[in-house]
């Protein structure tokens, strides 16, 4: 509260003011003034309200959620939201699992209760969700070297594992892969966890920067935690080879680095479960201590539900037990315990085998439709654009997300022109294109490429 003082000798006064005595003096009030009253004298005393938060500035739109605001706002027949990663039926609605549909089902006949959760989450949550990730015959499983505790989706999860590092490995950094997605960096900034980057993206090749990639990760300071996306990397949705990540594991194990995994879309990928846990399991398997963060959004659609975990496989039971009562430590001052809803339906898939089944068969459904429009929007640029241009990298990239290499400029462009939203990196959600409008965006991108600077 601010306030301001005016004397004025009293004979002057000639407003219409209201007066009341207290203690011989007296008080006057007008209009949201206030006067006092003495000696021959009235104060004005002004009050205006200042709020103590003036200072605090605001905060920028978020770059991939403010895409989607930006979208609604446009009134055109032919816009395209490319921008979140979230997965769309050929229609181009969201989409709920039948098999995520069949679980709720049987939870509702069940008549389960809304207690709270332990702090590490739902017990058969968390045996499914290791078990989806190294195999329910890995030997890190059976010899219970894993502490695994329920996160609240990828993100949650993520910001655990940064809460642990900062606490236990106060002097670690960590290496993110350039480019990234958009929050890794705001996870580690709160966590108050140095991080660097090391090269992925070779805008030359529009592909992997490989032999970047093992330099930087080669030169980093022993003791290093290295950001590793399991699979169908986002933003660009290039992923290493077989070999390159066996070469990727030989610098990390001779550099005695710590690798941590972000699976955000295991079986989304490929259509394969096994397939998309390959690179994870493969450093597992080396005896290397790894850290693993979980996501249940893109695979069952579980998005509003916020499950998934954090995983730390150890060298021995013992550290594993410690591992585990630290991150529940975490966790409890952070959020208390995660939510049951979504753990639940996970877990009651992946127990019962003719659910199992049936979510690997709509996952193949998700991961073949987005091949499918993949391939559509590769025939379409390669059959309009006569530049010569290789527009192969469209095929050889994996997931939900294609990198199409269009700069700031040439992606304003296509929001502007053409009404198609999408990230200023370049990046395209192929989720939520159709069949339908594989053409346009064909128009789209060949013009922006070609026309703009």
């Amino acid at each position: 509260m601010v306030s301001s003082v005016l004397s004025v000798a009293s004979h002057s006064a000639s407003l219409p003011l209201l007066e009341t005595t207290i203690k011989g003096k007296s008080k006057f009030g007008i209009n949201g003034l206030r006067f006092s009253k003495s000696s021959g004298r009235i104060s004005m005393v002004a009050t205006v309200n200042v709020s103590r938060f003036e200072g605090i500035p605001m905060a920028p739109a978020d770059p991939i959620l403010g895409v989607s605001e930006a979208f609604r706002a446009d009134t055109s027949d032919a816009k395209l939201n490319l921008g979140v990663g979230a997965y769309r039926t050929e229609e181009l609605q969201p989409y709920v699992l039948n098999v995520v549909k069949k679980a709720e089902n049987l939870m509702l006949e069940r008549g389960e209760n809304k207690e709270y959760l332990p702090i590490e989450g739902l017990a058969a949550f968390n045996k499914a969700t290791a078990e989806l990730l190294l195999g329910a015959d890995n030997p890190a499983i059976k010899q219970q070297r894993v502490a695994t505790v329920q996160g609240l989706s990828g993100t949650g999860s993520l910001r655990l594992g940064a809460a642990f590092i900062e606490r236990y490995f106060p002097e670690a950094k960590v290496l993110i892969s350039n480019p990234t997605w958009g929050n890794h960096k705001n996870i580690f900034n709160d966590a108050r966890v140095p991080w660097s980057e090391y090269r992925y993206y070779d805008p030359k090749t529009v592909g992997l920067d490989f032999e970047g990639m093992l330099e930087d990760i080669k030169s980093a300071p022993e003791g290093t935690f290295v950001l590793l996306h399991g699979c169908a990397h986002n933003p660009t949705g290039i992923d290493p080879t077989p070999e390159q990540w066996e070469k990727i594991a030989d610098v990390i194990q001779q550099k005695n680095h710590f690798p941590f995994f972000d699976v955000a879309y295991q079986g989304f990928a490929s259509g394969s479960l096994d397939e998309d846990a390959a690179s994870v399991r493969l450093f597992v398997s080396r005896g290397m201590e790894v850290f693993v963060a979980q996501s249940y959004s893109k695979n069952l659609g579980l998005y509003a539900e916020r499950v998934g975990a954090i995983n730390v496989i150890s060298s021995s039971p013992e550290s594993a037990v410690r591992v585990k009562s630290q991150l529940k430590r975490l966790a409890r001052p952070m959020y208390s315990n995660p939510p049951v809803h979504g753990a639940r339906i996970v877990a009651n898939i992946v127990g019962d085998p003719t659910l199992f089944g049936e979510w690997k068969a709509e996952m193949e459904m998700m991961a073949g439709r987005i091949k499918t429009v993949r391939q559509a929007l590769y025939d379409s640029i390669s059959s309009k654009d006569k530049s010569g241009k290789d527009w192969s990298f469209i095929l050889k990239q994996i997931g939900m997300f294609s990198f199409t290499g269009l700069n700031k400029n040439q992606s304003d462009n296509m929001t502007n022109k053409w009404h198609i939203y999408m990230t200023k990196d370049g990046r395209i959600s192929l989720a939520g294109l159709s069949l339908a409008k594989s053409e346009y965006l064909a128009d789209a991108i060949i013009d922006s490429y070609h026309n703009v600077s």
